[in-house]
Order: C-alpha cells, then sequence, then structure tokens
C-alpha cells in the first residue's frame, strides 16, 4: 500500500515558496499584508488534506473479531462523508461512502471502516481509483465473502471551474465475491441501501 515517491519531499520552506510563486502568479503580492502568512497556512492545511499518504490502511483492520455470535449476515455502514482532492485540478471532491462485507470468520470494528475511507480520501484521487481501493482492502484484510463498495460524490473540478455544471453527482461501485456473482445477495444490499434508516 506504500506509495512510490521517486524524489525526496521537499522542505517546508520550500512548499511555502512555491505557494508563495503561485500568489504571484495569480496575479497578487504575497507580501501583502492579507497574505503573507498564507503559504504558512496552505502547507499547513496540506498536512492536513493529505494525512493519508501516512497511513497503512492495512494495519488499520489488523484488529477483528471472531466472537460475533455466529452473526453470519450483511454488515452495511452507510453515508460515511468524506472529502478529498482530484487529482487532476486538486480541488475538493465531496460525497459520501456505503460499504458493506459479508462476513467469513472476522468482523471488524465499524469505526475501522469509516478511517479506511479517511485514508484513501486524504490523498491526490480519482473517484473510480478511491472506490476500487477501498473496496481492495477491504476484501485483503478481512477475507470475508464479500464486500461492496459505492461513492457518490459532487466534484468541484466541474462545478466551479470548466463546464460549471452544479447539481451533478457520480456514483462509482465496486463489487466483490457474492456481491459481484450471486444476484440474490447484491439485490438484499441494494434493498438495505435504500431502505431509510427508520424503517428497520
Amino acid at each position: 500500500m506504500n506509495i512510490e515517491n521517486p524524489t525526496s519531499p521537499p522542505t517546508r520552506e520550500e512548499a511555502e515558496e512555491a505557494i508563495r510563486t503561485l500568489i504571484r502568479w495569480a496575479g497578487d503580492n504575497p507580501d501583502r499584508e492579507g497574505l503573507i502568512d498564507t503559504p504558512k497556512r496552505v502547507v499547513k492545511s496540506f498536512d492536513e488534506f493529505f494525512a493519508g499518504y501516512k497511513e497503512d490502511p492495512v494495519e488499520i483492520l489488523s484488529r477483528t473479531f471472531e466472537e460475533v455470535g455466529g452473526y453470519k449476515e450483511i454488515v452495511l455502514l452507510k453515508d460515511i462523508r468524506f472529502e478529498s482532492h482530484c487529482e487532476h485540478h486538486m480541488v475538493p471532491i465531496i460525497g459520501k461512502v456505503h460499504i458493506a462485507y459479508l462476513p467469513r470468520l472476522h468482523v471488524v470494528g465499524i469505526s475501522k471502516l469509516a478511517r479506511i475511507v479517511e485514508v484513501f480520501a486524504k490523498r491526490l484521487q480519482i473517484q473510480e481509483r478511491m472506490t476500487s481501493e477501498i473496496a481492495n482492502t477491504i476484501q485483503e484484510a478481512l477475507e470475508p465473502q464479500g464486500v461492496a463498495v459505492i461513492i457518490e460524490a459532487t466534484h468541484e473540478c466541474m462545478t466551479t471551474r470548466g463546464v460549471h455544471n452544479t447539481g451533478v453527482s457520480m456514483v462509482t461501485s465496486k463489487m466483490l465475491g457474492v456481491f459481484r456473482d450471486n444476484p440474490e445477495q447484491r439485490a438484499e444490499l441494494l434493498t438495505m441501501l435504500n431502505r431509510p434508516a427508520n424503517g428497520l
């Protein structure tokens, strides 16, 4: 899961100078009062935006539980909100993730599923790859009977530039195991996804 990095990362000072260059390129003065601390703020925000490069998602899922009282039905975590950044324009992707898996031997704490989303969201992304990365990681770590990941998101690279088309969301999915191969299991999952929270 490590990201290959063929060159050593720049220093914080070099990163801040790069932001100053971009401010000048945009047509403003990085030394004026309102912008003088902006490079530091931007670099600090990048620490948060791209914190996922520093974490190992498989390690997060390494602690599992076997004593589940014989539970062998679908586990579904809905509406996990995320914020990511498009790798093409470095503008926000904002949406929600639904994760389901059918346990074989192990289950994992639900907060760990949300953390997996966070790890991959906090990297430069495209939605299609992020969907696959989450599903493949859960499959690798838990070895369940099946995994399903569905992401719904809006892309600011489409709403704030280019075609300026608002109100558009993109949906991607990755189905593995029984959710890919068994129509009944897939139908059960889709029913659970469409059921309102108070309709259980």
